[in-house]
């Protein structure tokens, strides 16, 4: 039981890696290929502050280094499943979208069809992405070596 339930916590959570770095558009364009379940809205989209901490080198002490805006939401289905939405900025709208998909995830009946038409395909995008700039970055790259002389 413990395992099953460390699983889906994982699955989750890298579902929500997946969209919290997603363009809102890429997430919208996904959501409207599916049908929707009915849902309420248990929190409407809200912008609000949080403290972002540092520290010096990874392993110093912690300081506060500012603030970042974010924006939440908290969405229900109607089978029950409770979603919450959490995004670096100002955008409300993709809170939404992330809450409704947590919302998903966690439902045994859309689990499966949110994973193969929204978290998947951009997690493939993201992958991708990911690839064509290290290999921008690899085509600049220059290799220094060192010949030894034969004199000394």
């Amino acid at each position: 039981m413990k395992v099953t339930e460390n699983s889906r916590q994982a699955q989750r959570k890298a579902a929500m890696a997946v969209l919290a770095h997603s363009e809102p558009a890429e997430i919208s364009g996904r959501l409207s290929a599916i049908e929707l379940p009915d849902h309420e809205n248990l929190r409407e989209p809200e912008n609000g502050l949080v403290m972002v901490r540092g520290r010096i080198g990874g392993d110093g002490a912690a300081f506060n280094l500012g603030e970042a805006t974010v924006s939440r939401a908290a969405v229900r289905l109607s089978t029950g499943e409770i979603g919450f939405g959490y995004t670096l900025g100002r955008d409300g709208a993709k809170a939404q979208m992330i809450a409704l998909c947590d919302a998903m995830v966690q439902s045994g009946q859309y689990a499966g069809l949110i994973e193969t038409k929204v978290i998947a395909p951009l997690r493939a995008a993201m992958a991708a992405k990911r690839d064509r700039r290290s290999a921008e970055a690899a085509a600049t790259r220059v290799d220094f070596y060192t010949l030894v002389r034969g004199e000394g």
